[in-house]
């Protein structure tokens, strides 16, 4: 019988194919617009290599959050290479603050359109990959989000093959035959242990957890607020989730049996992600594990894809929210802070599940205590991400209240009550004046 499977020896001496990081860059040219992957899969040694040559001009760099040193971001490179977040960073604030880098608001699971449609038409995608199997296959590792649709479309395709990347289940094989170049590296990925809890996050985490149904399928970013509710999930039962991201927290609910993905309609039995960044630990639980199934957040952040799940609970943040319900969380006025992400994406989607229950948390004052996060009107240059028609649970750590189905006074009460207690009387003064509404005292 004649074998049909492809020789597997090709593959066993891929290290061999290898060359330099400044070989690998070679590849790109100036006036090239890249894809590079992002958070804990960002190809710094790449990008080094790439910053170093000389002759580099005019090269456009679409991203999502990227983390460790990004020498693109020096001003002594701005006239060489342009810097545009589809979700923004640390490392990108300050560039964008000061006009050499730019920010496209968009919904993250509209990005990979962008790119198949080629209406952002990439030349080419940096990438670190996990190694290749014996297959032939490596896979995105602990980033598939918009990756997935860049490597899809892009013609050239360089990465850094990472020892330590793990090696991931889901839409994240990317064939070792499409790579025009690559160099080997072994090294560790940045980490982010969790964020140490306080009385303020615990009391949220409090509140939120008592919103979480039996069988509620789980959407949380990563911050103490997450962080605050898994660790007090531990008495629910058969929780399931389908998230853009996760973190460490969520293994000790795996762990003890609380999730188990069972009464899940989309990939039952099995957590659904885009990304994840935390500790080793986290890292070490994703490898080869075919219990985490990643997908480009085309997927995982549809709103038709995130409803079939019932009790959809959507866990996200807000950096202000104004008292009709609009909710700004991708920028500090003009300043753009983070990005629209998939906020919307799962506050929609969690609306539209049975049983749902889209849920904004956030400490009531921020600045150290100095301002309020309920506002009477949101700052001067403010973007809205969620709009006040979206908004159901809002939690501070005075209260959890639902704004669907009421109206501006009732909102206004209502947001004033879960402000804190030394702005309400201010809140409850200014939104009387500007709206006639004969507000309660307390």
């Amino acid at each position: 019988m004649t074998a049909t499977w492809t020789d597997t020896s090709t593959y066993m001496d891929w290290e061999s194919r290898a060359v330099s990081a400044d070989d690998v860059m070679e590849h790109v040219w100036s006036g090239m617009t890249c894809f590079v992957h992002g958070a804990a899969a960002t190809p710094t040694t790449l990008l080094q290599a790439m910053c170093t040559r000389g002759d580099l001009t005019d090269v456009t760099l679409y991203h999502m959050h990227v983390e460790g040193e990004l020498p693109f971001t020096d001003p002594a490179v701005s006239d060489r290479f342009h810097s545009v977040s589809l979700f923004t960073g640390p490392g990108l604030r300050k560039p964008i603050a000061e006009g050499r880098a730019d920010y496209v608001p968009v919904f993250l699971s509209d990005i990979p359109a962008l790119f198949a449609s080629r209406a952002i038409p990439l030349d080419a995608v940096i990438l670190q990959l996990s190694p290749p199997d014996t297959h032939g296959f490596c896979t995105l590792g602990t980033s598939v989000d918009v990756a997935r649709a860049a490597v899809d479309s892009a013609p050239v395709i360089v990465a850094e093959i990472n020892r330590q990347m793990p090696r991931t289940h889901g839409n994240t094989l990317v064939p070792f035959d499409r790579l025009t170049a690559f160099t080997i590296t072994d090294r560790m990925l940045p980490q982010h242990p969790s964020d140490p809890s306080t009385l303020i996050t615990s009391r949220i985490g409090e509140l939120i957890a008592g919103l979480v149904d039996d069988g509620a399928t789980l959407q949380m970013g990563i911050g103490a607020i997450p962080d605050a509710v898994l660790t007090r999930l531990g008495n629910k039962h058969d929780l399931g989730v389908h998230t853009e991201t996760f973190s460490d927290r969520l293994l000790e609910l795996v762990r003890a049996g609380v999730v188990t993905n069972r009464q899940k309609r989309v990939n039952p039995g099995q957590i659904v992600t885009s990304f994840v960044m935390g500790s080793q630990l986290l890292f070490d639980f994703v490898h080869d594990n075919p219990l985490v199934s990643f997908h480009g957040c085309d997927f995982t952040n549809d709103t038709s894809v995130i409803r079939k799940n019932p009790r959809v609970t959507a866990i996200n943040s807000a950096l202000q929210v104004d008292l009709t319900g609009q909710v700004c969380a991708d920028s500090l006025g003009h300043r753009i802070y983070s990005g629209i992400g998939g906020q919307m994406d799962f506050m929609r989607g969690a609306a539209l599940s049975p049983g749902g229950k889209p849920i904004l948390a956030f400490p009531s004052m921020a600045a150290g205590g100095e301002v309020s996060r309920i506002v009477l009107e949101l700052s001067p240059g403010a973007g809205v991400v969620t709009t006040r028609g979206h908004v159901h649970w809002i939690v501070t750590e005075y209260g959890a209240v639902n704004l669907h189905g009421k109206s501006l006074r009732e909102r206004a009460e209502l947001l004033i009550g879960v402000a804190h207690p030394d702005v309400r009387a201010e809140l409850r003064r200014d939104v009387a004046q500007l709206r006639h509404f004969v507000m309660t005292t307390g």
